[in-house]
C-alpha cells in the first residue's frame, strides 16, 4: 500500500511533533491538518488545513493521527474509521469509556489499524526491563513500586500551564489520564489487572481543576492461589525532582527501571549495592519515531500494532475503576479507635 494522503488532527505541541514525523517518514505525501478553527496560516511541513471533519473526509486520508484533546478523540476517530482510515490515536484513547468499544468494532469491520499512542513501550530500556522480568532474573516477582512525577508548570516552558490540556477537566486533563503510561506498561509487563484501590486529590495550589496527585494500589490476576502480585502506583504533577521509576521486588533481588536516565539496574540478594545492567540515553523523539515506524508497518503489511485499541480500552477500564474507588473515603482511623475503646470497656 502506497501512502500519499495523511491527516493530522490537532496542532498542539504533540500534533506539531506528529506533523514533523509524518513529513520525515513520508516525504512526498500530501499532509493536511484538521484544526478546531479556520486559519490562513500554513503549518510548517503541511500541504494545507481543514476546519471541519467534513472537509477532512472529502480529502479521503489513508492514515490519520488523532492528537487533539482526549475528550474529542472518539467523535472524530469514528467518522474517519467509518471510511476505512488507519488511526494512530494519542494516549489516552479518550477521557472516558463512551464510544470506545464502538470505535474498535468499526476499525475491525473496516480491517483498519488502530494504534493507541502509549509510546513508552517503544523505549529500548523499558523493553529490556520487560525481557528480564520475563526471564525471571529476580525469580518470582513479589511486589512492584511504580512512580512518575514532574512539576506541571515546567512541562512546557513556552506556554502557560493552566491554559493547557493537562490542567483542564473538560479536555481530559489530570494526572490520572495524562500519566496513564504507567498503567499501560504495568499491564504489558505484569499482566491483567484484577482490582484497584485509589485516591485522587489536588494537593497543590496549581491553577487547575483536576487532580494533581494519584495513589493507586493495583492487584494483578493471580498466577496461582498463593501468588497475588500487587503494585503501588504514584502519579503526580507536583514534584520538582522529575522522576519515572519502576522497581520489581523478587525472590532473588530487585530490578529497577529508570525512565529518565534509561538505565536498568539489579540488586541481587547476595549483593550490597545496585548493579547497572543496561543504559540507553533516550533521545527526545526516539520512542515516537519507533511508534511511527510500527504504525506504518502495520498499515502497509497488515500487522497488529504493539499497542492496540483493546490495550487503550483496558487502560480506560482501569482508570474508570480507579475513579470509582477514589470516591470512597476509606476507613477513618477514628472509627477504629472508637470501636477498639468499646471492646476494651
Amino acid at each position: 500500500m502506497l501512502i500519499n494522503r495523511v491527516l493530522i488532527v490537532g496542532l498542539g505541541s504533540i500534533g506539531k511533533r506528529h506533523l514533523c514525523f509524518a513529513r520525515e517518514q513520508i516525504p512526498n505525501a500530501d499532509i493536511r491538518v484538521l484544526r478546531h478553527k479556520a486559519s490562513k496560516d500554513l503549518p510548517q511541513h503541511s500541504n494545507g488545513c481543514f476546519s471541519s471533519i467534513e472537509e477532512a473526509i472529502l480529502f479521503a486520508p489513508q492514515i490519520a493521527v488523532i492528537a487533539n484533546p482526549a475528550s474529542h478523540h472518539i467523535g472524530i476517530a469514528k467518522k474517519l474509521a467509518e471510511i476505512g482510515v488507519h488511526l494512530l490515536i494519542e494516549k489516552p484513547l479518550s477521557h472516558n469509556l463512551d464510544g470506545v468499544s464502538e470505535l474498535i468494532e468499526i476499525c475491525q469491520k473496516q480491517n483498519s489499524c488502530l494504534l493507541t499512542g502509549y509510546n513508552l513501550r517503544y523505549l529500548p530500556s523499558l523493553k529490556y526491563f520487560r525481557e528480564l522480568i520475563g526471564e525471571n532474573i529476580i525469580g518470582k516477582v513479589l511486589s512492584v513500586n511504580c512512580e512518575v512525577g514532574q512539576y506541571l508548570p515546567l512541562w512546557r516552558s513556552d506556554s502557560n500551564y493552566h491554559q493547557g490540556v493537562s490542567a483542564k477537566r473538560e479536555l481530559g486533563g489530570g494526572a490520572l489520564l495524562e500519566l496513564s503510561h504507567e498503567i499501560d506498561y504495568l499491564r504489558w509487563i505484569f499482566g491483567e489487572v484484577k482490582w484497584v484501590k485509589a485516591s485522587l486529590s489536588q494537593q497543590s495550589a496549581l491553577e487547575i481543576d483536576v487532580e494533581d496527585t494519584v495513589h493507586i494500589i493495583m492487584g494483578f490476576m493471580p498466577s496461582s492461589s498463593r501468588h497475588k502480585l500487587i503494585a503501588s502506583v504514584n502519579l503526580d504533577f507536583i514534584r520538582h525532582d522529575t522522576s519515572r521509576l519502576c522497581t520489581a521486588i523478587g525472590e532473588k533481588g530487585s530490578l529497577r527501571w529508570n525512565g529518565i536516565t534509561g538505565e536498568v539496574s539489579i540488586y541481587k540478594s547476595d549483593s550490597k549495592d545496585w548493579c547497572q545492567l543496561y543504559s540507553h540515553k533516550h533521545q527526545r523523539d526516539e520512542s515516537y519515531l519507533a511508534e511511527w515506524k510500527d504504525f506504518l508497518s502495520c498499515v502497509t503489511k497488515n500487522k497488529t500494532p504493539l499497542i492496540t485499541g483493546d490495550d487503550g480500552l483496558k487502560v480506560l477500564q482501569i482508570i474508570e475503576a480507579v475513579r470509582k474507588s477514589s470516591v470512597s473515603d476509606g476507613i477513618m482511623l477514628d472509627e477504629v479507635i472508637i470501636q477498639t475503646s468499646k471492646v476494651v470497656k
